[in-house]
This record gives structure tokens, sequence and C-alpha cells, in this order.
């Protein structure tokens, strides 16, 4: 089996990705790599030029600064188009037998071809808007141009992968697509990992049971819930529980000095081997990936964590009950729940060590069963072929 491989970006090029979409890439070129592993040949048909017009320029200054509202091109039915024509065109090179487009709908939005079209994502469009930071304030014409295109794109594929069963319902209820052209299979970590269930068993017994090792990643502070982490590492200290937060991807913003108990690392490229090496010690120190995110779909540090055989505390919101199971690999608790109750959990678990342990050793299960790429990579593989029966 041959698939054309969709995408806007440049996934072959580490060096090419900025920041806002490293993550994106990142499982573009995990999915492609194992995709390969498995015999199947790729047709890379990105990156896709992207041009900027005349009139989206026009478009971005009126709202920007007349309406003081957000324009993104990328919502623009002109785009899609484009990126469409190029694809068409890409697409007669080779002898495609399917297209995957593992990033969003935008790039397959109007695009016309023989081929059944799969896509695989973690969330609808329209499910962002006001629910992540930077699509609070969007125009009213890029909110009627998502819900337009995203739509068409999705009528036009045969298949559609979600992450979540978040995502899946939202794009039932939203568009009235059919359950049986849906399915859920989660990512897998943007890490690799050789580590073996006596690998876990190691890196449980090294750990010191005080202090108390808190990990928190993420770019965004206020999205990912870092002054709730803080205030649950600090409460933690208070209740006599010593406890550390190691901070990765961004610098606290509390106001206070900052404690002895907080450390922070801005950026970590992982990228590199050095910073490779670096993540693998943070996770393999830790007890908890702390994530109180008040915004996310399914974030790939939770199977990071879990392959580590690090639990995941973290909130209810999008997809993220379909990565973490209560006590299984970690803990869901709702949007704003106390301090308290997040700083009980945690000192439940770390009075006990064999609660501890065994909680561990079940999150790095739950990667090894579902939360990795070989897994991941195979049913879709499985799905795909289905469509070709």
């Amino acid at each position: 089996m041959k698939i054309a491989y969709a995408t806007v970006n440049d996934i072959e090029n580490p060096t090419s990705w900025s920041k806002d979409v490293q993550g994106v890439c990142a499982a573009a070129y995990y999915i492609s790599e194992y995709l390969t592993d498995t015999s199947i040949s790729i047709d890379h048909l990105g990156p896709l030029s992207k041009k900027f017009t005349a009139l989206t320029k026009v478009k971005w200054s009126f709202y920007h600064h007349i309406c003081k509202k957000d324009y993104y091109r990328w919502a623009e039915p002109l785009i899609a188009k484009d990126y469409a024509d190029q694809i068409q065109q890409k697409l007669k090179k080779f002898n495609s037998d399917v297209v995957l487009c593992p990033e969003n709908i935008v790039p397959i939005t109007y695009l016309d071809c023989k081929q059944p079209i799969v896509l695989w994502t973690d969330a609808t469009l329209s499910s962002l808007i006001n629910f992540y930071r930077h699509m609070n304030n969007l125009c009213q014409e890029n909110i009627r141009n998502i819900h337009l295109m995203e739509a068409e794109a999705l009528n036009r594929c045969r298949l559609i992968i979600y992450t979540s069963d978040w995502a899946a319902k939202t794009a039932m209820n939203t568009y009235n697509i059919a359950a049986n052209k849906i399915q859920v299979v989660p990512y897998g970590a943007n890490l690799v990992c050789n580590r073996t269930l006596e690998d876990i068993h190691n890196i449980i017994q090294s750990k010191p049971h005080s202090p108390c090792k808190l990990l928190f990643i993420g770019v965004d502070w206020i999205r990912k819930g870092g002054n709730v982490a803080f205030q649950i590492a600090q409460q933690l200290n208070d209740m006599g529980l010593k406890t550390e937060l190691t901070i990765v991807g961004c610098k606290p913003k509390i106001n206070q000095p900052l404690p002895q108990f907080i450390k922070y690392i801005e950026f970590i490229d992982k990228s590199q081997q050095a910073g490779c090496e670096k993540i693998n010690q943070l996770f393999t120190e830790a007890h908890f990936l702390i994530l109180p995110t008040t915004a996310d779909c399914t974030p790939h540090v939770v199977a990071e964590a879990n392959s580590f055989g690090v639990p995941a505390i973290s909130t209810n919101v999008g997809g993220l009950a379909t990565l973490i199971h209560d006590d299984l690999n970690g803990k869901i608790l709702p949007l704003n729940t106390a301090i308290s109750e997040y700083c009980d959990y945690v000192i439940k678990i770390m009075t006990n060590h064999h609660n501890y342990q065994q909680l561990a050793l079940s999150s790095f299960n739950e990667y090894q069963e579902r939360l990795n790429w070989q897994v991941a990579v195979k049913k879709t593989k499985e799905l795909i072929q289905d469509l070709m029966i």
C-alpha cells in the first residue's frame, strides 16, 4: 500500500519546525516513520507553499487595526483551495492508494482526488474556538469559514480518526458525521522509548521517597495551569510533604520571589541529543507529571510520562479523559478542583510506597498497551486497509 502524506509543513526536517507547530510536526513525523516500518510506502506531498496574497494581508490589517480582532489566513478558503491545488498536482506524480492527512483539515478541505481521504487529528477546529486562548478573539469571518471548511473537509473524508472520544463526539454533534465513519486512536509519545518493564522497576526503586518531585511541562503557563501547579507544590510543602516542582517550557509567572522548591528550564530542544538526555533525566526522577490545564486536546506529554512509569495528574478537559484513566496511569480531576484535593491525592499515593509502585507500573502498562506509536500506527494501518477492501 502506498500512502500520499498530505502535510502543510516539512515534517521530514525537524530544524524547520517552529515552536507553534512543533507538536503537530513531531506527531506527523513519527506516524510517517512507523508506517514506513510496517512496509508502507510514503509519498510526501509536503511542504506546501504558503502563499501570502494581497487580500489576506489587507484583511489582517483591517481586523487587527480597525476591528481589534484576530484574523488567521489559514482559515481563508482561498488558502485552503491553493493547498488543494498543490496537492492535486503532486498526486499526479505518484501512484498512491490513499491520502492521509495527519495535521488538520485545511490542506484537504477542497481536495478532489480519486484516492480515499483519511484524516488523523486531535480535535475539530471549531471546538478550539473560545477554548484555546489564541482562538478567543476571532473575527466572525474566520469563525464562519472554519465551520464551512470543516464541514466540507469531513464530508470528503472516507475515514476520520480522532485522538479522543471528546473530539469524535464533537465532530458527530457539530457536523452530523456518522459514527461508523469515525474512529478513536490516541497518539503515541514524541520520545523514543526502548524501556522494558525491568527498566521501569529499576527507575521506581531508584527514586528517593523524598522530596516528592512534580514535573510540569508546557509553553503556556496560563493555559497549562502553571499557577495551579505552583499552588499544589506550595501546599504540599505546607502540609509536611517535602515537594519540588520542576517547570519545563516556560518561565513561572508568580507574584513573589521564586521559592527554593521551584526549578525551571525555559526550553529543552528534544531534537538534540543533549535535550533528549535532559528530558529523559527529568522524567526518570519525577514522581508525577502535573498538568492542571484549562484547555487541551490530547497532549503527547501524558504518553511520554507514562513511558517512564510516571503517572499523570490532570484536568477533565478536552480529550484528556481518553488518555488518563483514574488509578491506572494517573488521575483526572474536574476543572476548578480545590488545591487541597490535588494534594490529598498526591499524599495518599506518596505515603504508601506499594500504592505508588503499582500506579507507576500500571502507568507504563497503559503506555505499552495503547499510548505508543507502534500500537497507534498498527491500528490506523488496519483501518486504512479496510477502506481498500
